[in-house]
């Protein structure tokens, strides 16, 4: 074991999170270059693009919560975290290869549906991304002990992400969406594979050896009653997309009911609360208030590509972007349309990731006095704020960065803080299922962003994105207000939680 491990410092705790660091890296650079590489090089409208982002939440659904349960059981390589970092970052590489030669792949395989290639490649991608970023997540509740220690190890590992994060958008940038996909390859490889090597993962916990009970796929079932609504519109929203004119009178109905759904469990969950206090109900709350939340970020990712162009490039000079100028002077190559709406949707995702990155630090200064709930709250609220200012008077560049700013002090608590909470709420001896079933509140609420896509290519009003995007996450924030601060922050810093 390495010294700085058994000292439990900062070393080891930025080390700790750099598999998950890989992982942001991916994401960022899937963020980035995906929807544009689809729509400016392939010819893909907003709806299909949206379509072939389907396939993370797909990933999502059966990647993090079977890897979650494998990697609770397994001891391979040295580890029971391990293995699936590593294989998750090879795959992770082999797919950013892939991406900017869909056309060669079409070629050699005979596949004319670019949809189809692009979607397969993009499975393949976010699969490996959530077999890694269960177990980079879990990895550090294994291995930090409640309270304190552990919510730094997730700020941690948030500012190093997004520093990283930062750094995928300034190439893009700088160097163009294609060639970061191949810097992305690289440093994926790089960050998720060789430092899990250092880091010695414990056999078994006493959670472990006191606690044994099985959790079958059923209890997972229940344990997502919450979600229903986001699943059954997922699950209608892939057969949509290939029976769109049968099925079109149905699609803002379901929409709705399924929205409706969740806010009237969402109030059931909090009641019974009141009336029986658990750690169950507290982990039911926060995995609904989370999932209002990801159905924003996620429809923000795929769709404000087209909200630059629709919305803010018809009122600006291309020669007078702000943006372009980083790949206008490090380069010497002029910026065209295209290349434009990338840098505008890269230099503010850029902003968002370096406020990411920055904010973790203060948000945890900021929850040794009031709390991590409260704190989350706030930071969550500023989010808000910033969805409705572009929706409302993003006319030109500055607009839109400045309402980046804004989200990206909502999003650094969304990447870290949480973890920390719901962390306590569940058997520490099921980290890694639990973190599955918890990602289902991110995957299954980002496919109704296919359902957003829909209205907004049907109504030819791209301001919706961003106004959808201020409700939901106002509704996440009235959730959150109900959700209880974990009691280790305070007298129990160093003691299991009761866990499920």
């Amino acid at each position: 074991m390495l010294n700085i491990q058994k000292k439990m410092n900062n070393a080891f705790l930025a080390l700790l999170g750099l598999p998950a660091t890989a992982v942001g890296f991916a994401l960022s650079t899937q963020i980035a270059a995906l929807s544009w590489i689809l729509s400016n090089k392939y010819g893909l409208d907003i709806h299909d693009v949206a379509f072939v982002w389907l396939a993370g939440p797909i990933a999502g659904i059966f990647g993090q919560v079977i890897v979650g349960m494998l990697s609770d059981n397994v001891w391979y390589m040295g580890g029971r975290r391990r293995p699936f970092i590593i294989i998750g970052g090879i795959v992770s590489t082999i797919s950013f290869l892939a991406l900017p030669n869909i056309s060669a792949i079409s070629n050699i395989t005979g596949i004319t549906d670019i949809i189809l290639i692009a979607s397969v490649i993009a499975l393949f991608l976010d699969l490996s991304v959530n077999v890694t970023f269960n177990p980079a997540r879990s990895i550090i509740a294994d291995l930090t002990p409640e309270g304190k220690v552990r919510t730094s190890g997730f700020v941690w590992m948030q500012i190093i992400s997004g520093f990283f994060g930062v750094f995928a958008y300034f190439l893009s940038m700088v160097f163009g969406n294609e060639t970061l996909l191949y810097i992305a390859a690289v440093i994926v490889f790089l960050t998720a594979v060789f430092p899990i090597l250092f880091i010695q993962e414990k056999k078994e916990t006493e959670q472990a050896i006191e606690n044994q009970e099985k959790f079958g796929v059923w209890q997972i079932v229940k344990e997502i009653f919450p979600l229903y609504g986001f699943l059954i519109f997922g699950i209608f929203s892939l057969i949509f997309h290939f029976f769109t004119e049968e099925l079109a009178a149905w699609h803002n109905p379901v929409l709705i009911g399924a929205l409706i759904y969740s806010i009237v469990i969402g109030i059931y969950i909090i009641i019974n609360g009141l009336k029986n206090p658990s750690n169950k109900n507290e982990f039911q709350k926060i995995m609904l208030a989370h999932s209002f939340t990801w159905v924003a970020f996620q429809s923000m990712f795929i769709m404000s590509g087209f909200f630059i162009e629709n919305q803010i490039l018809p009122n600006i000079n291309i020669s007078d972007v702000t943006a372009n100028w980083f790949a206008e002077k490090l380069t010497g190559n002029a910026q065209t349309t295209a290349s434009s709406i990338g840098n505008i949707v890269s230099l503010g995702f850029f902003i968002l990731n370096l406020i990411g990155a920055i904010f973790p630090l203060i948000l945890q200064s900021i929850a040794k006095n009031i709390g991590r709930v409260k704190t989350y709250i706030a930071a969550l609220s500023f989010s808000a704020i910033g969805y409705f200012y572009i929706a409302f008077f993003s006319r030109v560049e500055i607009d839109f960065y400045i309402g980046m700013f804004l989200i990206g002090i909502g999003w650094s608590a969304v990447i870290s803080i949480v973890f920390a909470i719901m962390s306590e709420r569940v058997n520490p001896s099921k980290m890694g299922l639990f973190m599955g079933v918890f990602n289902l509140a991110v995957v299954l609420p980002q496919m109704m962003s296919n359902g957003v896509a829909y209205i907004i290519k049907d109504t030819g009003n791209h301001q919706l994105l961003y106004i959808f995007c201020g409700a939901l996450v106002t509704c996440s924030v009235i959730f959150w207000m109900f959700v209880k601060e974990p009691e280790s922050l305070g007298t129990k810093q160093n003691m299991p939680s009761g866990g499920h």
